[in-house]
């Protein structure tokens, strides 16, 4: 179970600073808007913060044009499904910031990203996600253990940016079995530039009985490198490859319980 609160806490904590600007061919008034500055969390969605963004920018558009809400980065689709952090760690990494982002009222590319109507499509997406992580930790024995209670106030604490109201019950979803066994699978995202995402099934333990590591699962993903020209960051950290997965997935899993890993180039 995780059990360093502070390691949890600043995780849970970490912002990054965002200029929204409406995009140019978008701006219906004869007045330019000025940007709207937010420090986001990066374990949150965009949709959960975007109510601020459209009151900031809603003057200044079509209304009869008005679809959608999206948002790019230098030309950049940013998907509302991955977290905020993962699309910063993706995308800008290491860019100057705040981080720019273009605001779209128009043309929603719904080819390339799925629509988001309502917060209830990210509850959905967010609770799909912890139990599919469950099933591949506990079998989904913890997850549908709960009651219905439970899964709202993992929502209500991420909705809320509330760390003790939600980690009072995702603790439970980090707990090792009654015999102390680790996770059974470890659940994890690997992301590249230009790729679809990766995941497949991977213990937390070797079959030589040893925990594996973060290189371990790097080089069964084909991805060791060692020329050190690389990195895999988990919230915006180079995280050292001998670091143990199950350690890793205790304390640096995003909310909805994956570690998401971008893999990138230095």
């Amino acid at each position: 179970m995780a059990d360093d609160r502070e390691v949890l806490r600043e995780i849970w904590e970490g912002k990054i600073p965002v200029k929204f600007q409406l995009a140019s061919n978008e701006v219906s008034s004869i007045e330019q808007p000025l940007p709207c500055y937010l420090l986001v969390p990066r374990i949150t969605y965009f949709p959960l913060i975007w109510d601020k963004v459209v009151k900031h920018f809603q003057k200044y558009v079509d209304s009869d044009k008005t679809d959608e809400v999206w948002l790019d980065y230098d030309g950049q689709l940013l998907k509302w499904n991955y977290p905020i952090g993962v699309l910063f760690d993706l995308y800008a990494s290491g860019s100057v910031l705040p981080w720019n982002l273009a605001v779209h009222f128009q043309d929603f590319p719904e080819h390339e990203c799925l629509r988001c109507p309502s917060l209830a499509a990210v509850e959905s997406h967010f609770m799909q996600c912890i139990k599919e992580a469950d099933a591949l930790k506990h079998r989904g024995q913890v997850i549908n253990m709960m009651q219905k209670k439970d899964h709202k106030q993992l929502w209500i604490g991420l909705q809320n940016d509330r760390f003790d109201q939600f980690w009072s019950v995702n603790r439970k979803l980090m707990e090792h079995s009654e015999e102390g066994e680790p996770f059974k699978h470890l659940p994890f995202r690997l992301y590249q530039p230009d790729k679809v995402f990766r995941q497949l099934l991977y213990r937390s333990l070797g079959e030589d009985g040893v925990r594996q590591t973060l290189g371990d699962l790097m080089t069964q993903l084909g991805l060791s490198d060692n020329s050190q020209s690389s990195s895999a960051l988990i919230h915006g950290i180079s995280v050292p490859l001998e670091t143990p997965l199950q350690w890793l997935s205790e304390h640096l899993s995003y909310p909805d319980n994956f570690l998401h890993i971008v893999y990138c180039k230095d």
